[in-house]
């Protein structure tokens, strides 16, 4: 839903002055039952079962700027990353960034994506993130 976000029960819009601007939310405490099913391309699937979850809780009128809580359940994943700021609340990954570096991420890992970069995500334990994106 484009302008606005569902935290809990409450939704907020940025087009709703009447709505905070600010706002905050227990990341680790949103129950899994509120993460909404994320499609997954099969090809993306090196190894496991891996299922992606998550939820918006704000995203900007035109679209341009996301940000939300994302879980990945163990397996090996390869993506094209968005440019994105994300810090991991629950779990630990590896990250290899192709021609680049090996994160390691675990909870209060905070960590930067650029555009364009190839990763190949192998999720250790359960890894649950808050995320900024600019599309």
């Amino acid at each position: 839903m484009a302008g606005a976000a569902t935290l809990g029960w409450r939704t907020m819009s940025t087009s709703d002055h009447s709505a905070p601007a600010s706002f905050a939310v227990s990341v680790a405490d949103v129950p899994d039952g509120e993460l909404e099913a994320e499609d997954l391309d099969p090809a993306q699937i090196v190894s496991g079962t891996p299922v992606v979850t998550g939820k918006v809780l704000w995203e900007s009128e035109d679209g341009s700027q996301i940000r939300g809580i994302w879980q990945i359940t163990p397996g090996v994943v390869t993506d094209t990353e968005a440019d994105e700021l994300f810090v991991v609340v629950g779990g630990r990954a590896t990250v290899e960034v192709e021609g680049g570096a090996t994160l390691e991420l675990g909870p209060g890992s905070a960590c930067v994506l650029r555009e364009g970069d190839k990763t190949t995500w192998t999720v250790h334990e359960t890894l649950r993130k808050a995320y900024h994106i600019n599309l």
